[in-house]
């Protein structure tokens, strides 16, 4: 397939684009499948479960340490065949975890996928928005990244339940076939585009510094630490609030964030920053309600509903904004410096909920996480235009200004 240039009709690319999020279903499933299987896969590899979780922790890691520099060092070839690469490596590390009885193997494997998730997030978000023309790049972004929703939502609970029927081995070995079916949809109905051109490289220290890039990075920043200071220990908060029901919790957000993500799909293209505000103001109002009426059972029910489908939607606004600000050209660099960001986040935010819980109890997590999401929610009213534009005309204008093109 020749080189293809943006679509300039009305009509989403569709099945590039749900090739593209069923990557990322992939990677998301590939990623977090083995924390509901410690039990099943720890008898087999000959470990405890302590020890099966930290191949999720594993994967983690090497995505976040591979993400900036192989995509710095991919940047130079053909888009199409580094993304089929990626997804080839998929399907080897799932295949290996699938037949391996030998811990060490299965954990070099787990590494292997981990750097192949890392470069696969830089890519994709990217890969959308170099498909459509500007206007309606918020809303094949979002359709990319529905993937990942989906499987947090829907994905995960339904491979577990798959591995419970049909065993985890077999779940692992889907996965793989997926990977490789996903190779040829990808080559049949994503388009090819070129690589960087060594002269036309900005270095990967202009693109963080481009204009609006450091905004964009910090929200992201403060958002995730927000987020997992409280979701990471929604457990002991749920039973504070004297709902033992977890599992019920987890599902009233999954849900939630998939309605927060179907709306924010609509309103991206045209009213990005005003959806985004309002999704932080959301999240910032949740925790104050958390934090005063959350030892009932119904708050906190409504409030997760509420908190799910502000934050669903949140990864795509922040995303179309990372994009527009760098531009398609270099969105691959400046993902792998959000992929960085984001799992920084992930880790910090953790942390910081479990010295919150332990040292000042459960009811003290909604007050940790308000001054994390409100700090992401100022630097968007402070942002500037070059982060957060209040139209779309503001992005065409900003992507083709030499300043964005990094000259």
């Amino acid at each position: 397939m020749t080189t293809a240039s943006p679509a300039m009709g009305t009509r989403l690319p569709w099945s590039g684009l749900l090739a593209l999020s069923t990557a990322a279903f992939t990677a998301v499933l590939t990623e977090l499948l083995p924390a509901g299987l410690l039990p099943r896969m720890a008898p087999a590899l000959g470990v405890s479960e302590a020890r099966v979780g930290f191949l999720v922790t594993g994967y983690a890691v090497a995505s976040f340490l591979a993400a900036i520099p192989v995509t710095a060092a991919l940047r130079g070839l053909p888009r199409r065949p580094v993304l089929v690469g990626t997804l080839l490596g998929f399907a080897c590390a799932n295949a290996v975890v699938a037949l391996s009885s030998s811990y060490a193997l299965t954990f070099g494997a787990r590494l292997l996928a981990g750097v192949m998730g890392g470069t696969m997030w830089a890519m994709l978000a990217g890969y959308a928005a170099r498909m459509v023309p500007v206007e309606r790049r918020g809303r094949a972004i979002a359709v990319v990244l529905a993937g990942i929703t989906l499987a947090l939502s829907l994905g995960v609970p339904a491979g577990t339940a798959l591995a419970g029927a049909l065993g985890w081995r077999t779940a692992f070995g889907m996965l793989a076939g997926i990977a490789v079916l996903l190779v040829a949809w990808v080559r049949w109905r994503v388009p090819e585009f070129p690589g960087e051109l060594p002269g036309a490289r900005v270095p990967l220290r202009g693109v963080a510094l481009l204009p609006g890039i450091p905004a964009v990075l910090s929200v992201t920043l403060f958002l995730l630490l927000g987020h997992q200071a409280m979701y990471t220990y929604v457990a002991p908060f749920a039973a504070h609030a004297g709902y033992g029901r977890t599992d019920v919790v987890l599902l009233v957000f999954g849900v939630a964030t998939v309605v927060g993500i179907w709306v924010t799909g609509l309103l991206v293209d045209r009213w990005a920053r005003p959806t985004l505000l309002g999704a932080l103001a959301l999240f910032v109002a949740v925790m104050c309600v958390l934090g005063l009426y959350g030892d009932s059972p119904a708050v906190l029910l409504g409030a997760v509903a509420v908190w799910g489908a502000a934050f669903g939607g949140a990864p795509t606004l922040i995303q179309t904004a990372l994009v527009n600000a760098s531009g398609p050209e270099h969105a691959d660099v400046a993902t792998s410096l959000q992929t960085t960001v984001y799992n920084a986040g992930i880790a910090g935010g953790s942390f910081t909920g479990g010295v919150a819980l332990s040292g000042w109890g459960a009811d003290a997590l909604p007050w940790t996480a308000l001054p994390l999401v409100a700090g992401a929610l100022t630097v968007v009213v402070l942002g500037g235009r070059y982060a957060f534009p209040a139209a779309p005309a503001d992005i065409g204008r900003r992507v083709n200004s030499p300043c964005a093109q990094g000259r």
